[in-house]
């Protein structure tokens, strides 16, 4: 029982967690964002190209 106690009060483990939720949410956000880039970079350096020719 004592230990369920100890184990209810500890917050580490919650904490540890909620950064862990935190930094796949901003490997999310900067993998989209960084998609997006990829692709209007794709695009621009194309319409370069084309217009070069």
């Amino acid at each position: 029982m004592m230990l369920l106690i100890r184990a209810l009060r500890d917050c580490r483990g919650a904490t540890a967690i909620e950064y862990g939720l935190i930094a796949a949410l901003i490997a999310v956000a900067a993998i989209g964002a960084m998609s997006r880039l990829g692709t209007k970079l794709n695009t621009t350096f194309n319409a370069v190209s084309a217009n070069m020719k």
